[in-house]
């Protein structure tokens, strides 16, 4: 019984040094943290503590609340790796440590540019909704190109694809005053996290037919919401033959539904010696 207690102590502690170390990172206060999951102050200061346990009903509150997988925050996987600005890409998916070339960095800077001078604003644009953006923009791209536009290591958890390297080339963009996180927002009473502009993208480092496919993507789903974008990203092959918290292969995007595909097979790729196209 006693050692049963002490794991329960143990467990307790490092749940709570997860919650204090993700609502850091997130830019939120124990205030609005203990706001979004209703419960007091006091409370979330216990739980950072390990002095108070969370009901099954408030991790998932909290996991909400962080944008975080329930998984990740009770320790039964980590959150990935990140290099930024190396000089080839090296992936390793048992670890999920993932190398991101400079050249990836900057293309992924400018297009996260453009969609937030685009659609930024918007009220239902918040941080879950561009992670969809950003994976619709990269598997509609390889799939009419069959060649990478951005590039991103994209996670499949509970909450659509994710993609691994947005923090860290977000942290980045942050310091160099390339944009500016909001925190702390609600948008229909669920915790929104936005993103702001502060430069406007340098499009001559975007191609004319990147450019229109991004367009497209922010067309057909920049109205959406957190939940919706979400709920749609579910319906698409590359997440459903997945793996939970496995990279989503871009290879799959080819054995789309028509809902989804963006080309029609048998058609050359655009651009390529087989498209006889004038």
């Amino acid at each position: 019984m006693a050692l049963k207690q002490e794991d329960d102590q143990d467990f307790a502690k490092q749940l709570g040094k997860r919650v204090k170390e993700l609502r850091a990172a997130r830019g939120l206060s124990q205030f609005r943290l203990a706001e979004l999951i209703g419960i007091s102050r006091v409370q979330v200061s216990q739980v950072e503590n390990g002095t108070r346990k969370l009901s099954a009903d408030e991790v998932v509150k909290v996991a909400q609340a962080l944008n975080v997988n329930g998984d990740v925050l009770l320790g039964m996987s980590r959150e990935p790796e990140v290099s930024i600005g190396q000089s080839a890409p090296a992936q390793e998916h048992k670890s999920l440590r993932i190398n991101v070339p400079q050249k990836n960095v900057a293309k992924f800077k400018e297009v996260l540019l453009y969609i937030l001078n685009q659609v930024g604003g918007r009220p239902n644009v918040g941080e879950t909704v561009l992670y969809k953006l950003l994976y619709f923009i990269d598997f509609d791209f390889y799939e009419k190109y069959e060649t990478q536009l951005i590039g991103a290591t994209y996670l499949k958890n509970h909450y659509g694809p994710t993609p691994v390297e947005f923090q860290s080339i977000v942290e980045e963009m942050i310091q160099q005053e390339e944009i500016e996180k909001v925190s702390g927002n609600t948008y229909f009473q669920y915790p929104q996290t936005k993103y702001l502009a502060r430069r406007s993208p340098r499009t001559a480092l975007l191609q004319g037919h990147e450019i229109e496919l991004i367009d497209d993507v922010l067309q057909r789903l920049g109205h959406m919401n957190a939940s919706e974008i979400g709920a749609h990203s579910h319906r698409d092959v590359p997440w459903l033959v997945t793996e939970d918290l496995a990279p989503i292969e871009y290879e799959t995007v080819f054995y789309r539904t028509p809902e989804f595909s963006k080309r029609e097979y048998g058609e050359s790729v655009p651009g390529s010696p087989e498209d006889t196209r004038v």
